[in-house]
């Protein structure tokens, strides 16, 4: 039954693809920036462990960023004093595997391109600070992440639970920024927020779903793929489905892949199935 419905599923996504130019650059889009923030997020993850092994003057650090530096992801704590100085350097290759990772904690000048990621970070944080649009729930918090391509620059926030065995999907937002880094747009990317546990061994959840309205995205975000990925292994899932007004994204959580149907051709399957 699984390698029927698995085969039904290639067939139907390669005829779908045909005349969906946009939607293919809505999945690729939320893909690409997906796997940007999942990389800067689990850089911040073990970076922070890392650095606080090794580093012991706390009082000196004034903040971080993290960000992905050609194939290599990189956490960088800043000094409190001089914002414009690095006192550690956290670099990883993309496994994330804590025994090839490198610990630097000499002292140097942040890069052109890591002081337009703090500055992002700063101005991000002052937005939120003043906008009522960023909800904020009890037991959570923002995590924070500015994505630089070309021109383009913009800041993600996630919200993150504060509570053990639990995380959340939704209530995140992304803040876009013009050329002189000065935020343009604040856009909410869920209407609220949906938490899920993990850890939990009498109740096993091998997929998990959740809807878009139809005022918000039609496929998949990017940070619904950044969240998934963090937690995938850990909520023991094997896929991932998004559901909208148009579409079904089907995130795979073993091969880290996505296919979108139109609701049409998902109904076709159930169908099928029954």
């Amino acid at each position: 039954m699984k390698s029927t419905f698995t085969i039904t599923l290639l067939l139907v996504s390669l005829f779908s693809a045909i005349g969906q130019n946009k939607l293919d650059k809505l999945k690729d889009q939320a893909v690409k920036e997906g796997l940007l923030l999942y990389q800067s997020e689990k850089a911040s993850w073990h970076g922070t462990d890392l650095f606080l092994e090794k580093f012991t003057e706390r009082e000196k650090l004034g903040g971080y960023i993290s960000y992905t530096d050609g194939d290599n992801p990189k956490c960088v704590f800043i000094s409190k004093q001089d914002r414009t100085t690095a006192i550690g350097t956290i670099t990883f290759d993309k496994t994330f595997d804590l025994k090839t990772a490198t610990t630097d904690l000499t002292e140097r000048k942040l890069t052109p391109t890591e002081k337009e990621y703090f500055d992002l970070r700063i101005k991000a944080s002052e937005r939120i600070s003043s906008d009522t649009i960023f909800a904020y729930y009890k037991n959570t918090g923002f995590n924070i992440v500015p994505l630089i391509s070309g021109n383009e620059k913009k800041v993600y926030v996630l919200t993150g639970s504060k509570e053990n065995g639990k995380f959340i999907i939704g209530n995140d937002y992304l803040i876009e920024f013009d050329k002189k880094s000065n935020v343009k747009k604040v856009k909410k990317l869920h209407k609220g927020l949906l938490v899920f546990e993990y850890g939990n061994t009498e109740e096993i959840i091998v997929s998990g779903i959740h809807t878009h309205l139809p005022e918000y995205d039609d496929v998949i975000t990017p940070t619904d793929i950044c969240t998934i990925m963090l937690y995938q292994d850990l909520a023991g899932w094997g896929t991932h489905l998004v559901t909208s007004e148009k579409y079904v994204s089907i995130w795979d959580c073993k091969k880290n892949e996505l296919v979108v149907l139109t609701k049409e051709a998902w109904e076709k399957i159930n169908k099928e199935q029954k």
